[in-house]
């Protein structure tokens, strides 16, 4: 047993159907590590875990409709993805990756166990189908309206609003493949009826630290009623099913949930096992944080908890999330599909990666949308790289108003009240006056050292 409880970070496992852009650094990626690294600075036993999404039937879609073979897209992209992580300073502790052997069979396992416990109910369900295609319409498969803000949205979560959208709740669901119409067929599916857990999850939203987004998304939910959501579907991607869930595929976002169970529990324990050692692993963790886009809010701040209730896990244990807006580029949203976008690997082999870093965090969405343009990040490095380098002239300010400064940085890249755009202006005005003791900030925000 550890003497001391263990905090941990999380970040997105990204959905492997294409490269890490820029906006995905500024928002939470780069700003989990600043976090778990000040953290550590402090003296907190602190991980910072991730992994990959490799299930989501964007991935699959894409592939067809580039006409490369899914397992080689997937390769590709895990690689580049990782690679990013090293060129931006990335340090995670824990990485579960999907594609290694036995990860299907934790997660067929966890969902069956889950079945078996009665947590989870074997109950017909109103399944949208194409009355075209006859896909099952689900995440990328189906489009409509989001029935809270009316904007348009797939299957998932609204990136408007951040709420829950399903077939079952778009409005005017169509296939998000060939445009065909939806069709019922009343199929017999594990769900996970969330109203079951309102209780729990209540208790844990007062006591948790969350953005007054987060909460109106909460509130909207329970006013309209917590979801109840399959966890696995008659599908041609994802986890393949065994036993109670023979034929379906789980699906992506139930498997990234018990991913994440299973993959800390197991950096905690390594010889963790069953559920059983699962939840005892979990014992151990006195924080956990969730670094994430408002578009994930859905799934860090509802769905999981209600899985991991589902799981058995007692207390919940969510501290808090950082959460940031959306970022920007000219004005328009980055866009794969489109060529809208600025790799990451691209900026940050072009440009020191340390000023990449400080520039998403000073430019980061942090509590309202920023837009990146390449003239304002030229701007910076032209400014800042003397500063970081020690050869622009410094103009020196009281100690006191130092010592201050540098106090005001520090408690900005603690989670309770996380603000990397803070943190760096207080950098960026230390560093101009020739401030001492500056390395714990400039160390969290440029990743060197």
């Amino acid at each position: 047993m550890t003497t001391d409880k263990l905090v941990v970070i999380t970040m997105p496992q990204p959905t492997v159907n294409g490269p890490l852009h820029i906006g995905h650094l500024s928002g939470p990626y780069v700003a989990a590590d600043i976090a778990a690294r000040a953290a550590r600075a402090r003296g907190v036993r602190a991980i910072l875990s991730t992994g990959l999404d490799v299930h989501q039937n964007y991935v699959l879609l894409q592939a067809e409709r580039t006409g490369i073979p899914v397992e080689k897209m997937l390769t590709e992209f895990r690689t580049e993805i990782v690679e990013t992580y090293r060129l931006a300073g990335i340090r995670h502790d824990n990485f579960t990756d999907p594609l290694l052997p036995g990860h299907d069979i934790i997660i067929d396992g966890l969902v069956n166990r889950l079945i078996t416990s009665g947590a989870v109910h074997l109950t017909e369900f109103d399944l949208k189908v194409c009355s075209d295609c006859d896909r099952t319409l689900y995440q990328s498969y189906v489009t409509g309206r989001c029935s809270r803000c009316g904007g348009e949205a797939a299957g998932g979560a609204c990136e408007g609003c951040g709420s829950f959208t399903s077939a079952q709740d778009l409005v005017d669901p169509v296939c998000g493949v060939c445009g065909g119409a939806a069709r019922t067929v009343p199929t017999v599916l594990p769900v996970l009826r969330m109203e079951d857990y309102r209780d729990r999850l209540t208790e844990l939203w007062v006591r948790a630290e969350l953005p007054s987004r987060v909460r109106s998304l909460i509130a909207h939910h329970l006013r309209v009623g917590l979801p109840a959501v399959p966890l696995a579907y008659p599908a041609d991607w994802g986890v393949p099913g065994t036993a109670a869930i023979a034929g379906m595929r789980v699906d992506a976002h139930a498997e990234v949930a018990l991913t994440d169970l299973y993959g800390i529990a197991r950096h905690v324990y390594p010889d963790a096992e069953t559920l059983g050692d699962y939840r005892a692993a979990w014992g151990e963790v006195g924080e956990l944080w969730h670094c994430h886009g408002i578009d994930n809010a859905f799934w860090y701040a509802v769905y999981w908890p209600a899985i991991w209730a589902a799981a058995g896990l007692d207390p919940l244990p969510l501290t808090g999330l950082a959460v940031n807006e959306f970022y920007t580029l000219d004005g328009r949203k980055f866009s794969t599909s489109r060529n809208h976008a600025i790799w990451a690997n691209e900026l940050l082999t072009g440009e020191d990666p340390a000023i990449v870093r400080l520039y998403l965090a000073w430019d980061r969405p942090d509590r309202y949308a920023s837009d990146f343009t390449m003239a304002a990040f030229t701007a910076f490095r032209d400014r800042v790289a003397p500063l970081l380098d020690g050869t622009a002239p410094t103009t020196p300010m009281p100690p006191e108003l130092a010592a201050a400064e540098l106090a005001r940085g520090l408690a900005a890249l603690r989670l309770d009240g996380f603000s990397p755009p803070t943190a760096a202006r207080c950098l960026l005005t230390l560093l101009a006056a020739g401030a001492p003791d500056v390395e714990p900030l400039r160390s969290a925000l440029t990743g060197r050292g």
